[in-house]
């Protein structure tokens, strides 16, 4: 089994929705975001991972391929 790639989560707080909406940037224009939530960090964590878990084995099992992880490079300041 390969390992699972890295992907980005951008979760924020949403006032008018009282929860954390959780977001998959790589995925833009593939999924309806945001594309989970959680009434606290935690849960919205949680709940992205799972939705990422899924995501990943339908295209898996379907045969389509899947966005690459973006690469984000520490800057040397």
């Amino acid at each position: 089994m390969s390992e699972q790639p890295h992907y980005s989560m951008l979760i924020e707080w949403s006032d008018s929705d009282s929860a954390y909406p959780v977001t998959l940037p790589e995925w833009e224009g593939r999924v309806f975001n945001p594309i989970a939530h959680g009434d606290t960090y935690q849960e919205a964590v949680a709940h992205g991972q799972e939705v990422l878990t899924l995501l990943l084995a339908a295209a898996r099992e379907e045969g389509v391929a899947t966005p690459s992880p973006r690469v984000f490079a520490a800057s040397t300041v």
